[in-house]
């Protein structure tokens, strides 16, 4: 393959990449935000960690138990 053939799909693929670069961009709201909605992370309590944890502890104690 010659260079310049090389270089007329590099062209090429570059041109496909911008088009659906622009339409991609196209579906940008006004606000920057993409057109679906971004959910808002959900934050646990130290107390709710503390409980999951605590939960968490116990089913591996009981796994290990019941392995022995």
């Amino acid at each position: 393959m010659s260079i310049p053939d090389l270089l007329s799909q590099i062209d090429a693929e570059i041109q496909r990449l911008q088009k659906a670069r622009t339409l991609l961009a196209g579906l940008e709201s006004t606000d920057g935000q993409t057109a679906k909605k971004q959910r808002k992370r959900r934050r646990l309590s130290a107390e709710a960690r503390a409980k999951i944890a605590a939960g968490q502890r116990k089913r591996w104690a009981a796994h290990k138990k019941a392995a022995k």
